[in-house]
């Protein structure tokens, strides 16, 4: 287990130095912004598993939206280019900080060959307060099969 942990933390400095650079600014979220950063995150989840794309387009920010139209187009690149978010077999929540420029959950996958996966969830505040994903990086634990 120290092992995984370890390369957990390997992929995540390696996901800093090929995304943004770390912002300097203090990360002063409150509870409930963190609890629902982790209820979207799971809830998109849950719709990929269900193969609801719109209620998994739904929590896409407008950023995103506007590079995939349209539900079917959105969940058409996630099936191909984030397989290990689309059929997670478990996943759980790791730190929270400021790597894609805003706030940033960390996120350990297990992918659906069993591989370990680490994902940054970026989220943007939308003007009625909400709380959107703007954007996913997800690069594979350097040493999972260890």
């Amino acid at each position: 287990m120290k092992l995984l942990s370890n390369c957990v933390r390997v992929a995540s400095g390696l996901l800093v130095m090929l995304v943004f650079s770390v912002s300097a600014s203090a990360n002063n979220w409150s509870a409930s912004d963190k609890a629902e950063f982790q209820r979207i995150i799971s809830s998109q989840i849950s719709a990929f598993k269900q193969d609801d794309a719109a209620k998994a387009y739904s929590f896409a920010s407008p950023s995103i939206k506007s590079r995939f139209t349209t539900s079917s187009m959105f969940m058409s690149m996630v099936k191909t280019g984030y397989p290990a978010v689309y059929r997670a077999q478990s996943f759980s929540f790791e730190g929270l900080s400021k790597e894609l420029g805003d706030p940033t959950q960390r996120v350990k996958l297990i992918g659906p060959a069993g591989a370990t996966w680490l994902a940054l969830y970026g989220f943007q505040r939308q003007p009625d307060g909400s709380w959107r994903i703007s954007a996913v990086v997800i690069a594979k634990a350097p040493c999972a099969a260890a």
